[in-house]
């Protein structure tokens, strides 16, 4: 079993930051896939960006893209998520989930262990 814990979320305003952890523990392994995904009220949850088992490669929803930036502590078991210039629709919980693969995936079904999550709210 793998155990994952976020931390990081809160209240900001617009235009601001905040720095996501997703820790993980138990059996891990460098062959998992890690992605963050969200889900906001009334939607369904949904993919934001994924990293690789390596770190080598990323994925960032349109979104996101050029705001967010995923990044990956093989030492420590921890990914990361840098959130700059947030918006109030980037306001959800935000989750972290890996996968048994090398590579990540945008499909919430193809992700084995999940946190618990962590809010994010974003003012305007």
């Amino acid at each position: 079993q793998v155990q994952l814990v976020e931390s990081g979320g809160g209240l900001v305003q617009a235009g601001g930051s905040l720095r996501l952890s997703c820790a993980a523990s138990g059996r891990t392994s460098s062959g998992y896939a890690t992605a963050w995904f969200r889900q906001a009220p009334g939607k369904e949850r949904e993919f934001v960006v994924g990293i690789s088992a390596s770190g080598t490669s990323t994925y960032y929803e349109d979104s996101v893209k050029g705001r967010f930036t995923i990044s990956r502590d093989s030492a420590k078991n921890i990914v990361y998520l840098q959130m700059n210039s947030l918006k109030p629709e980037d306001t959800a919980v935000y989750y972290c989930a890996i996968r048994g693969s090398y590579f990540h995936s945008r499909d919430v079904a193809a992700y084995q262990f999940w946190g618990q999550g962590t809010q994010v709210t974003v003012s305007a």
